[in-house]
């Protein structure tokens, strides 16, 4: 653990002490090196799972995919970002680089935390660099109104959370999470109980979002520069997921009868924001709706509390946040080259670019999930679950994913075929970075088909 720790916080320092034109050079190579090391958290050899470094921290098959994800997404970041911030001054350049550094720090803590204080504490402190990421390098002036969405629903939603867990606290004596799966807390039919049992989710299912609560998540998608969406879509709403499947297991028996409005609202999301997806203009608001609709799916394979529904929601989550990240860049790719996200104004870019088409096509087959890819593993494995829970929930998830591969294959023939639009009349060539950042993208993605055990957590 201490591998990746102490590397990345060394990465803070480095930013500033760094000749200026090796800057970007030197982090991407150092965060490259921290991902790289990350990967033998995989070869995990112990019995019960648990691969401790002290009773604070350790790591086991459901928070490990997580973190490698994490440590990947920073150098990805830093490539993606590259050129949109050439034109900053340089000590804007280092404070992005620090920020996006300290980002990864907080969330490696949060996924290597077996305390659930501590990853409470970690969780929050996720909200303050994205947030200056998101008020400060964003596109539009709207970016601060984003800003103030992101953090006050964030903040609405974990603050009983907070009172939940000194409650349990003081009732069981201990939050580790090693041991609260074995207590016994007899949760009756009481108000206290269901107000107590509602503050332990509500935190989560805001982060994830779940339909209802998913106001901030376009907005900030779409306000946010390329690495704050890449991180937001890619690990921050897998935090609430995360989160959820720590808490569900010491909330038995009372999550039986607790679960149902929760998974009424992820179903009916998954149908509505696919619905909004197919009238969206925007081409990162349409990116951002999606990924409501998956977190939609995977929320309901959490809250039903089987090992294929556990499974089926850690696969998907991994899946999604390299799909979805891939996307975004291609839309930034796009925006920096047409300086429009309005879908009807930059199509037809198969013409101009026929290898981007290829990285789009590719990244949209991945989004509507595609077999044999881990996005359809975890997708058949979540509805087979809830299937098994509960007949009637096939027609919300069939619908779903019909909707899901029709917005999918809109986003691909709106922005590569078609004709041209007559205004563009000379684009910049794709450049090797931005290959290079693609394919640094979807072949993990490919590549987990291979292995799947890797990603699918603790009952594999």
């Amino acid at each position: 653990m201490l591998k990746i720790l102490i590397p990345t916080l060394m990465l803070m320092p480095m930013t500033w002490l760094v000749p200026n034109k090796w800057l970007w050079p030197t982090s991407l190579t150092h965060s490259m090196v921290i991902a790289l090391i990350s990967l033998y958290l995989l070869k995990n050899s112990s019995e019960q799972g648990w691969t401790a470094l002290n009773t604070m921290m350790g790591t086991d098959p459901l928070s490990t995919p997580l973190l490698i994800l994490t440590c990947w997404l920073l150098p990805l970041m830093i490539l993606a970002s590259q050129n949109h911030m050439a034109q900053e001054p340089l000590s804007r350049q280092r404070t992005y680089i620090t920020l996006l550094a300290s980002l990864q720090f907080f969330l490696i803590l949060a996924f290597s935390s077996t305390e659930i204080i501590m990853f409470y504490v970690m969780f929050e402190a996720t909200l303050i660099p994205t947030l200056m990421i998101i008020t400060r390098w964003g596109n539009q002036k709207e970016r601060l109104n984003a800003g103030t969405y992101f953090l006050f629903y964030t903040l609405a939603g974990s603050l009983p959370l907070l009172v939940a867990l000194l409650l349990l606290q003081n009732s069981t004596g201990t939050l580790s999470m090693l041991i609260t799966q074995y207590n016994d807390l007899a949760l009756m039919q009481s108000w206290s109980h269901k107000i107590w049992w509602a503050g332990c989710m509500i935190a989560f299912l805001v982060k994830m979002p779940l339909y209802g609560v998913h106001l901030w998540l376009p907005k900030a998608h779409v306000e946010a520069p390329i690495a704050g969406s890449m991180i937001l879509a890619a690990v921050l709403l897998k935090l609430g997921g995360y989160g959820m499947m720590r808490m569900m297991v010491t909330l038995n028996p009372l999550s039986k009868e607790m679960i149902f409005p929760f998974i009424i609202l992820a179903l009916w999301g998954v149908i509505m924001t696919g619905s909004i997806c197919l009238r969206q203009t925007d081409l990162k608001s349409l990116i951002a709706y999606s990924s409501v609709s998956h977190m939609g799916l995977v929320a309901g394979g959490i809250l039903i509390q089987t090992p294929w529904g556990f499974t089926g929601a850690l696969i998907l989550m991994i899946a999604h946040g390299l799909a979805s990240s891939a996307l975004f860049c291609l839309a930034n790719t796009n925006y920096e080259r047409t300086h429009s996200r309005t879908m009807l104004l930059a199509r037809g870019l198969q013409m101009l670019m026929p290898l981007m088409a290829t990285w789009w096509f590719t990244a949209s087959l991945a989004n509507l999930a595609l077999p044999p890819l881990p996005n359809l593993m975890g997708e058949i494995m979540i509805i087979t679950s809830l299937f098994n829970w509960s007949w009637f929930t096939i027609i919300l998830t069939g619908t779903g994913t019909l909707i899901t591969a029709g917005y999918s294959l809109y986003l691909f023939l709106m922005s590569q075929r078609g004709p041209l639009p007559p205004h563009i009349i000379a684009l910049a060539p794709s450049h090797t970075r931005e290959h290079l950042l693609m394919a640094l993208h979807l072949l993990p993605l490919i590549m987990i088909i291979t292995k799947p055990a890797l990603v699918s957590g603790w009952f594999a």
